[in-house]
């Protein structure tokens, strides 16, 4: 029987089918696309059900303790890379939708795979799962605030239309307050313990469910705006290429010992595009061009995290 450290370690290239088989669908079958989309909603908020059920939440006061790697997370991801990011993103067009795709994919780091590829990568995988519940809970905070002071009034507009605050109340906040109740439960209830337990094995395979119906439905828009999306690209190239010299930099000036500093580059390095997703699948039609840069964005990290898991351990930050 496959276990649960297998079945991660094989995760890259399950993803890496599940895009392809939603793209050669997507091709074949556009007619699916609406059928696709529809069904990506319910698996969406499973997913991040899931995904917030593995965030220990009660593991906040081990990560309050961890000082030195907590300012560094903090640092890294929340002031330095939004400042790398902002600078990146001056070499895209004035595409307002293509701006605000690279920003939301771009601003907020993952709390899901991260955890994995920073074991898979000889990270600190202990410390990687004690700080997730601060990335999630500081980026809810600070997503809002960069998108603000990097759109403006773009980005007003959109708060006034309801369009982020349906998304994040239906897909953010309900399953967040299902996970918490979960959590609570757990700690009663030897049954609703025991469903904790097993929905360790939900991330990887709906994981790769979402990926495949987003390949899906979404792969005629990326064909049919591919001229626009290659500006992007070499943006999210660009960002997988410089940021594990900026996290390796903030993890030297913090004395970081170096399976910290490699947990510190993975997550600089990986984003959280599926708790970012739903706000761009709630967007108006003229804004959708969004969806498509976050499915490139995740095409792009996978490739970078192949190219990760040999080059930090072994050349870049190596014992």
């Amino acid at each position: 029987m496959i276990s649960r450290l297998q079945w991660e370690r094989w995760q890259v290239a399950v993803y890496a089918v599940a895009i392809a088989a939603g793209c050669a669908l997507g091709l074949t079958a556009p007619a699916t696309a609406p059928a696709l989309e529809r069904a990506l909603w319910p698996v969406l908020a499973t997913l991040l059900y899931v995904t917030f059920v593995q965030v220990p939440l009660d593991h906040l006061a081990d990560a309050a303790r961890d000082r030195r790697f907590l300012g560094a997370l903090v640092v890294t991801n929340f002031l330095i890379v939004p400042a790398l990011v902002w600078v990146l993103a001056r070499a895209l067009p004035g595409n307002g939708a293509l701006v605000l795709g690279v920003y939301l994919v771009l601003l907020v780091p993952c709390t899901d795979w991260y955890v994995s590829f920073t074991l898979l990568g000889k990270g600190d995988a202990r410390r990687a799962t004690a700080s997730t519940p601060v990335l999630l809970l500081t980026q809810m905070v600070a997503l809002p605030v960069y998108l603000w002071l990097f759109l403006g009034h773009e980005f007003t507009g959109l708060v006034r239309a309801g369009t982020f605050l349906k998304a994040f109340l239906g897909l953010i906040v309900g399953p967040l307050l299902l996970a918490l109740a979960t959590e609570w439960g757990a700690h009663r209830l030897a049954l609703v313990a025991q469903w904790r337990a097993a929905s360790a094995w939900g991330p990887v395979p709906l994981l790769a469910v979402t990926v495949f119906l987003i390949a899906g439905a979404q792969v005629r828009v990326v064909a049919d705006t591919a001229r626009q999306l290659g500006a992007a690209t070499l943006v999210f190239v660009a960002y997988a290429a410089i940021v594990p010299f900026v996290a390796r930099w903030v993890g030297r000036r913090y004395r970081l010992d170096l399976p910290t500093q490699r947990t510190l580059v993975f997550s600089a390095g990986t984003r959280n595009s599926f708790v970012v997703l739903p706000f761009a699948l709630a967007l108006p039609a003229e804004w959708r061009l969004a969806v498509a840069v976050i499915v490139l964005q995740s095409l792009v990290e996978l490739i970078a995290m192949i190219v990760y898991l040999w080059w930090i351990p072994h050349r870049f930050v190596r014992d």
